[in-house]
Order: structure tokens, then C-alpha cells, then sequence
């Protein structure tokens, strides 16, 4: 068990509000739509931030929490990816100009790390009080990968509107149009909300949702609050960069939804063995984190592999059958007349 003390917790909290500041600053300093190598570079940024943390934990408080880490941030991290499909939809059902879409995933993802942090004290209270939840959260994992196996490839995302988001559309008055990247503005005197601000509650109340699925998944791999807490924000601080980096890489992760399956129904078993050899039943294994680390990066491994070599298949189909459709629109006609 980490035990820590109250200054670390305060110096860890600042950091990264410090990184999300400076994030924010640059956002707010010159909107744009950032370019691949400016994703790239921040992307690979955020990912060394999260990598020299991680070996900072492994140094300081052993390997064993440095794998806990690594296998918290890698999997938070991979939902995180799932989640940039909703968040493409989103974008687009409220046509957000691309300048001004910088601002509104920042300040989405921030919304989403507050409400995060909350659950993720309640999780460990819960978790400290009442062991039987490692039970529910296991098997609400493997119903969760049993729903994504479901899923037909060739269903479309839909993004439907959540409680929270009606119910901001409904008693606060808004305008139709956007006026630049302001939250509100005044319309005949009387001061209403843009639609800038509908979406940013969009974004950061669609993760939220999300983190339904991801909050167990990590408790599943780490008791820790403060490992559990830190997973979560480096998975979402670059998650910004990440948008406008694979955004146009999202189609071709056809196969994604089934490895995060395999991910949460492997982290849920792991919840059921260890709840159940706490509980004295001789037979259930403890899984260690290096195999759980494994699993997951294996696991997500042969999944990019797998989507990218189906993407890249079909896509070669598609220009086969293009050509094929051309030369024989090009072909002469026969003359079958005597």
C-alpha cells in the first residue's frame, strides 16, 4: 500500500494543473487547427510526460507499482482512442469551426478530469468498505466486452444526447450560431450562452460516461487511488493532440472495439480470481501485473496490426473494383447487327 504524504499529493495535483494551464494558454494564445507534425510532436510529448512518471514510480516505489502504473495508463489510454469516435461525431453534429475545436476539447477534457477525480474517491471508499464490489465491477467488465464483440462492424457510431447535456439545452438560454470562440454574448440585451459552451459540456459529459467502463477497468489493475488518479489524467492530458493526430487514422482502427474487449473481459476476470482468493478459494489464481501488462500491450498490439492490414485490404479492393468499373464503361461495344 502507497502510503504518501499530503505534500505529494499537492505537488503531484499542481504539476498537472500546471501542464493543463500552459495547455489551455497555448490554446487560448492562437486558435488553430493544429497540423500532423505539431500533433505529433505534443502527442509524443504527453507520452514521455507519462513514461518518465511511470519510471519515477517504478525507481522510487518499485516495480510492481511501476507495472500497476504502466498497465492503468496504457489501457485508460487506449480507451481514450475508443472515445475519439464519439468525440468526431460530436464535433460535427454541432459543426464546431475547426479553429475554435482546440478550445473545446480542453476545456471538455478538463470538466472530465474534475468529475473523474470524483468518482475515482468514491470508487476507493467504496472498494475500501465493501470487497464484494470487486465481483460487480468484474463482471460489469465482462458484459461490457461481451456488448463490444456484439457490435457489427459495419454499425455506425451515433451520438445521442446524455441527461446532463438536455438538461443545459433546456433551462439555459443559448443562441444558434457561434460567435467566435466566446462561451456567451448578449442577443437583444439579454445574455445567453453560444453554442461553444453546449458542446464543451458535451465532450466533457460524453467522457464521463465513458469513464463508467474505464474506472472499474483500472481498479482492476491497481488498488491505488493516487496510481488510479495519475493513469487517468496523463491518458487524458494528450488527449487533445491525439484528436487531430489519428483523427483521420479513426476509420481505419476497424478492429479496435474487439481488442479493448479482450482488455476489459481479461480485467474483469482478474477482479473475479483475486475477490475470490481473498475470500479463501484455494483454486483462484493472482495474476500478476506483469502478465496483465502484457496481455494489454499484446492484446492492443496485434489489434492495430490486425485493423490496419484489413483497412489497407480493403481500401486496395475498393480501387480494384474502381478500375475494374472504368475499363469496362471503356470497353467497345460489339456491333451484334448483321
Amino acid at each position: 500500500m502507497l502510503d504518501l504524504p499530503v505534500w505529494v499529493w499537492i505537488a503531484t495535483m499542481g504539476g498537472i494543473a500546471a501542464v493543463i494551464a500552459f495547455d489551455f494558454y497555448l490554446v487560448a494564445r492562437k486558435p488553430h487547427e493544429p497540423s500532423f507534425r505539431e500533433s505529433l510532436y505534443w502527442v509524443l510529448f504527453y507520452v514521455g510526460l507519462a513514461v518518465l512518471f511511470g519510471l519515477g514510480i517504478t525507481f522510487l516505489a518499485g516495480p510492481s507499482y511501476g507495472g500497476e502504473f504502466f498497465a492503468g495508463w496504457i489501457t485508460e489510454y487506449s480507451l481514450s482512442v475508443d472515445n475519439l469516435f464519439v468525440f468526431v461525431l460530436i464535433m460535427a453534429r454541432f459543426a464546431v469551426p475547426r479553429e475554435y475545436r482546440q478550445k473545446v476539447l480542453i476545456v471538455g477534457i478538463v470538466l472530465a478530469l474534475l468529475l473523474r477525480a470524483v468518482f475515482i474517491a468514491l470508487g476507493a471508499q467504496a472498494i475500501a468498505r465493501f470487497d464484494w464490489l470487486f465481483y460487480l465491477f468484474g463482471a460489469f467488465l465482462i458484459y461490457t466486452a461481451w456488448k463490444l464483440l456484439r457490435q457489427e462492424e459495419t454499425e455506425e457510431a451515433e451520438f445521442s444526447e446524455n441527461a446532463a447535456l438536455r438538461a443545459v439545452k433546456k433551462v439555459v438560454p443559448a443562441t444558434t450560431t457561434y460567435h467566435g470562440a466566446a462561451l456567451t454574448t448578449r442577443v437583444d440585451g439579454r445574455r445567453v450562452v453560444t453554442p461553444m459552451l453546449i458542446v464543451m459540456v458535451a465532450v466533457g459529459t460524453t467522457d464521463l460516461l465513458f469513464a463508467v467502463d474505464s474506472i472499474p477497468a483500472i481498479f482492476g489493475l491497481t488498488k491505488e487511488p493516487y496510481l488510479v488518479l495519475t493513469a487517468n489524467a496523463f491518458a487524458l492530458m494528450g488527449l487533445r493532440q491525439l484528436f487531430f493526430l489519428v483523427g483521420g487514422l479513426l476509420d481505419r482502427l476497424v478492429h479496435l472495439s474487439k481488442g479493448l474487449a479482450v482488455v476489459l473481459a481479461f480485467i474483469g476476470l482478474k477482479l473475479i480470481f483475486e475477490a475470490l482468493h481473498h475470500h479463501g478459494v484455494s483454486w483462484a489464481p493472482e495474476i500478476p501485473i506483469v502478465v496483465s501488462l502484457g496481455v494489454i500491450v499484446v492484446t492492443l498490439a496485434i489489434t492495430t496490426v490486425w485493423s490496419l492490414h484489413t483497412s489497407r485490404r480493403a481500401a486496395q479492393s475498393a480501387v480494384e473494383g474502381a478500375e475494374s468499373a472504368q475499363r469496362s464503361e471503356d470497353a467497345p461495344v460489339k456491333d451484334t447487327q448483321p
